[in-house]
């Protein structure tokens, strides 16, 4: 019996090495066919839709790239915030002021159709857009000049529904910051990576949700994710259900992370692994078998001689830091996971008490309220 279960864990300690190889395949197909820059080949008119509420790190920095746009198209910026006082207003209106040439309009309030208060705006934004492609885009990204034409002329071909982004961290000036922003580029975007290559983009990231009107009228608008947790995810995933392509943009863009404590990364990551527990309930499990670090050490406690435990530990280092230089260093140009490559050891166990809470707990923390996750919808906390 001891002997079964001895092999067993080695065969088993083998699936991390395969995923690992898959990784650096996709990423290889992925990056490899990116140019300098996209062409501006389909330019249609286009409004940015920006759900806020609150400041996060570096608003003006954030909201002004959208405005630096080099786009030869017309665009329009959106804002939507719930209240007057909402200490992200006087920063849209600094925008508004400092590029006078840009179209850019700001919302205050939106009908209460669901838990989802983004999306509750997005649905106000949508009904008061000027054109007939949208772009959603979170309050902490950042983008490049040629971020419209990147994500516009994915839309040429008649067939594509939606658009999203691959992307990087940018850290807040702490050690849980670039904790999370390592994560981000080894295991988060490879994830992204292998399903792309695998079964093909079926899901949408909040970092950049671009559809075509017509598509999201299809799946019933943004109204019909009003309670909906994952709206992002489930987006993209509707869409694709009702015959449309989406399409993985290979730019990265940046995710602005915050200065924040260990707790409260900890409990930012495992909100982001309970979107994929309730979008993806069987492929969140599988995850267990991507945790090199703990199946090689098992391995290697287990193994019936020396040489074959070095193997396993030896074949994680080198198979762990390659993806994350091909992927993170490489592909998604993450500046910190190359200063701080040599804790990638340390972000994994940190990735693996992740994953393991997130099967504990339905409880998430959003925006300064707290809900729980009930059938993929959110349930304010204190609600039957």
């Amino acid at each position: 019996m001891l002997e079964w279960l001895r092999w067993a864990v080695l065969l088993l300690a083998l699936t991390p090495f395969v995923y690992c190889l898959l990784v650096l395949y996709s990423g290889h197909r992925f990056f490899s066919r990116r140019s300098p820059e996209p062409p501006a080949d389909f330019t249609p008119s286009v409004s940015v839709l920006k759900p806020v509420r609150g400041l996060d790190r570096d608003p003006y920095l954030n909201f002004a790239s959208f405005c630096r746009q080099n786009y030869p198209g017309e665009y329009e910026i959106l804002f939507c915030v719930s209240e007057e006082n909402d200490p992200a207003v006087p920063v849209i209106r600094q925008i508004m002021r400092d590029f006078p040439d840009r179209s850019i309009r700001l919302l205050v309030g939106a009908e209460n159709l669901g838990a989802n208060n983004k999306v509750n705006k997005l649905v106000r934004m949508v009904r008061e857009a000027r054109y007939d492609f949208l772009i959603v885009s979170d309050s902490d990204i950042r983008v490049e000049p040629y971020y419209l034409t990147s994500i516009a002329r994915l839309f040429r071909e008649p067939s594509v529904g939606a658009v999203t982004c691959v992307y990087r961290g940018f850290a807040g000036d702490s050690f849980a910051s670039e904790l999370e922003v390592m994560g981000n580029s080894t295991e988060f975007q490879p994830g992204v990576l292998v399903a792309w290559l695998l079964e093909g983009v079926k899901f949408a990231l909040g970092a950049t949700m671009a559809v075509r009107r017509k598509a999201l009228e299809d799946i019933g608008g943004f109204e019909a994710l009003a309670d909906h947790y994952s709206d992002d995810f489930e987006t993209g995933n509707r869409i694709a259900a009702k015959g449309w392509k989406v399409e993985l943009c290979r730019w990265p863009i940046i995710t602005v992370f915050p200065r924040q404590t260990l707790r409260e990364c900890f409990r930012h990551q495992v909100r982001w692994a309970l979107t994929t527990r309730h979008s993806r309930p069987w492929g969140h499990v599988g995850l267990i078998f991507t945790f090199g670090l703990p199946w090689a050490i098992a391995a290697s406690l287990v193994a019936p001689s020396w040489p074959i435990a070095a193997g396993y530990l030896g074949a994680y280092a080198v198979l762990r830091f390659a993806v994350a230089w091909q992927i993170g260093v490489v592909g998604l140009q993450d500046d910190v996971l190359k200063r701080y490559l040599w804790l990638l050891p340390l972000r994994d166990l940190f990735g693996l008490a992740v994953w393991v809470m997130s099967f504990f707990t339905r409880r998430i923390f959003w925006r300064g309220s707290t809900f729980y996750v009930r059938n993929q919808r959110l349930v304010p906390a204190g609600r039957s």
